[in-house]
């Protein structure tokens, strides 16, 4: 847990599926109360990697949902189109989430992972799709990446 009272996600980390597809999330990126609060993963389509948003985001999200009106067909569609891929959870006592077949066949994983931290939520990625958009691994230029990120 960070100084800001929840945790961050940052690095990558190397993990195996165990044989009930259960995932290990890195121990720095767990918090007192994860078991009980919920975490919302879903297929992202554009990466064919899995996004997994946090407690506090998903907090964030459902703030944002509440505000939006009943009668707003666009945002009712958006919403079953997100809601009806995405799978929620919370850490066992040992930090692993149990991931569904769908969100895993989605992306491409059968055992080995790469769980990559994106500061305020994560992905988790076969490694064959992370080593293929790997910044360092790809030589990017990591001045330009930080300029777009304001830095």
């Amino acid at each position: 847990m960070s100084a800001l009272g929840r945790p961050i996600f940052v690095g990558k980390h190397q993990r195996n599926l165990d044989s009930k597809n259960r995932l290990t999330i890195p121990s720095k990126w767990r918090f007192d109360g994860d078991t009980e609060d919920v975490y919302l993963a879903f297929p992202d389509p554009g990466t064919g990697s899995i996004h997994v948003l946090p407690p506090s985001r998903v907090e964030k999200l459902m703030e944002l949902i509440e505000s939006q009106s009943l009668s707003d067909e666009e945002m009712a569609t958006l919403q079953d189109k997100l809601f009806s891929q995405a799978h929620s959870f919370g850490c066992d006592k040992q930090g692993r989430v149990n991931l569904t077949e769908e969100l895993l066949e989605h992306a491409g994983i059968t055992k080995e992972t790469m769980v990559v931290g994106r500061l305020t939520d994560f992905r988790i990625w076969s490694p064959d799709r992370w080593n293929a958009v790997d910044p360092k691994a790809n030589n990017d230029d990591m001045g330009k990446i930080m300029k777009l990120a304001g830095i």
